[in-house]
């Protein structure tokens, strides 16, 4: 199959230095044929063309590679400058300007910043011409040295597009990915949840309430880890955490909803819950639920049992403030100092559970929300602090 260059002519047709360029090889040195030439194994392609003796060739026409002198350019990497192909010991019995019936000649390598051969910038006169000065090379060799410069920079821009169009073309089918994933978790977890309802609703012995009720803690674990996985997907695909502000929602009510939900899968838990929300807050309240949500279920899966979780709120001094303070060993400093990465898990006590995203998603939110996460750890507790300004 031939190999199609249409897009190579149609680039080196695209710099406008070019026809400027050949103007001036010629007006320089006199010479009236002037070409810019894709030169491959086994092609020869003009590109550009300034043509002055009606050699016959335009951008697209090809010549016979082998009858060529830029064949041989090609593979030495060198240029080659002939004055008067009579006189010349190297040229005078060459096959190429005795077919093309020229007398002098100057071609010179057009390279990329990276090496690669391109083809190459020449000229030929049925007339002798003197070429072979420091002035005419260094001419030829400036104008080689601009074209693939060009040619690179053209080609760097075309792969940064590419690249663009790529990543684009990726973020869409992740978007995609990660809706369709919610979609299908959440579905049977609402189902399972209504069906939990529905038999609350119907006389039940104590042992089938406690299924119930465990169920119903499940339903509520495996919702705030799908949004945790959801949330890690988004932000690692660069979708980031998104918000949705409304100062007008009082979040007390939710944030008393998220208590109330894990207590009951920590029955025997005490969680003693302490809201003193005096202003309004400019925030996406389910994003703190969320925030909430995971700092107490951490605190319900490391801290000590038999010590009470303390949940706090409060505006103040134009701040709010959310904090989760639980008992227990302290955080070692080690796992201390990572405890905002994700998959962060096992190192902060006996239990295993989770996947170690909910201190990173929660960490990732108030961010967003223009605030901070902190956590100081020691033998009277461990505490963590969600601080935002309240106009944020």
């Amino acid at each position: 199959m031939t190999e199609d260059f249409s897009e190579d002519i149609a680039i080196i047709q695209s710099i406008k230095a070019i026809p400027t360029i050949l103007d001036l090889v010629c007006r320089t040195t006199g010479m009236r044929f002037a070409a810019v030439a894709r030169v491959t194994e086994d092609r020869w392609i003009a590109c550009s063309v300034r043509d002055d003796i009606a050699f016959g060739l335009a951008p697209g026409g090809e010549l016979d590679v082998e009858t060529t002198i830029c064949h041989e350019i090609r593979q030495s990497g060198q240029a080659v400058i002939i004055d008067h192909v009579g006189s010349d010991a190297a040229y005078s019995a060459h096959h190429t300007p005795a077919r093309y019936g020229f007398q002098s000649y100057i071609s010179v390598p057009i390279q990329l910043t990276d090496g690669t051969f391109f083809g190459t910038l020449c000229a030929i006169d049925p007339d002798p011409h003197r070429l072979n000065t420091p002035a005419t090379i260094g001419m030829f060799e400036m104008f080689a040295d601009v074209i693939g410069f060009h040619l690179s920079a053209i080609d760097r821009l075309t792969l940064s597009q590419s690249r663009l169009d790529d990543e684009r073309n990726t973020s869409a089918l992740c978007e995609q990915f990660i809706a369709v994933l919610g979609h299908d978790l959440r579905n049977p977890l609402a189902a399972i949840d209504g069906g939990m309802q529905l038999l609350l609703k119907t006389p039940l012995n104590d042992k089938a309430m406690g299924i119930v009720r465990m169920v119903q803690s499940s339903v509520v674990r495996m919702a705030g880890l799908i949004d945790n996985v959801m949330d890690f997907a988004r932000g690692r695909l660069g979708g980031g955490v998104t918000l949705t502000r409304d100062a007008a929602a009082p979040i007390e009510p939710l944030l008393r909803h998220v208590v109330a939900e894990l207590q009951v899968g920590a029955p025997d838990q005490v969680i003693e819950a302490s809201f003193e929300l005096t202003d309004r807050v400019n925030c996406d309240p389910r994003r703190v639920g969320q925030i909430l949500s995971n700092l107490l279920g951490n605190a319900l899966t490391h801290g000590a049992s038999d010590k009470p979780i303390q949940v706090a709120a409060v505006t103040t001094g134009g701040w709010f403030e959310l904090s989760v303070t639980n008992g227990g060993d302290p955080i070692p400093p080690a796992a201390l100092k990572n405890i905002f990465q994700p998959f962060t898990r096992g190192t902060l006590g006996t239990s295993q559970q989770g996947l170690g995203l909910g201190l990173y998603i929660a960490h990732q939110i108030a961010v967003a929300h223009g605030g901070r996460l902190d956590v100081v750890s020691a033998r009277a507790g461990t505490r963590f602090t969600f601080r935002m300004p309240l106009q944020s």
